[in-house]
């Protein structure tokens, strides 16, 4: 029987990549692979899919400026109640508060600038954070609640 500390102690999944826009295949088979072990239905895992995406896309290209010297770790956080995916680069960061709005019409038809408005429609939580030299995006899928709409 499982008990309720061993239920909400996270499983840990961790990808490393360098900074090449040519590498973000490896996210999705991450991904896959994570999945094996959260049985996330298609719908929860195609957002997770998306907004980790956008946050690996970001973080090559505008927070590590895709310098192949430069790493972004991926890390997957599993609980019973949630999953957390973190996304690192070694950037410089920015304010989430100075981004245009992708909505506006002066920016609906602009081929970028949609990433964090992606993520934060099809997560229940994302959270940018700077720490000493690192930026982190914290995208956070409430599962209780996910489970509780299915039964």
């Amino acid at each position: 029987m499982t008990t309720q500390s061993q239920r909400s102690k996270p499983r840990r999944f961790e990808l490393k990549c360098k900074s090449d826009p040519k590498r973000i295949g490896e996210v999705e088979r991450f991904l896959q692979k994570m999945n094996e072990t959260a049985r996330l239905d298609d719908g929860t895992f195609y957002r997770v899919l998306v907004a980790t995406t956008e946050a690996v896309n970001n973080a090559i290209l505008h927070g590590n400026k895709s310098d192949p010297q430069k790493n972004v770790v991926v890390i997957c956080l599993l609980t019973h109640e949630a999953l957390r995916v973190q996304v690192r680069d070694e950037g410089k960061g920015f304010d989430p508060r100075k981004l245009a709005d992708p909505l506006d019409e002066k920016n609906l038809l602009k081929e970028h600038g949609r990433g964090v408005f992606l993520m934060t429609s099809m997560t229940d939580r994302v959270k940018f954070k700077r720490l000493k030299k690192t930026m982190v995006v914290e995208i956070l899928i409430n599962l209780k609640r996910l489970r509780s709409q299915i039964n």
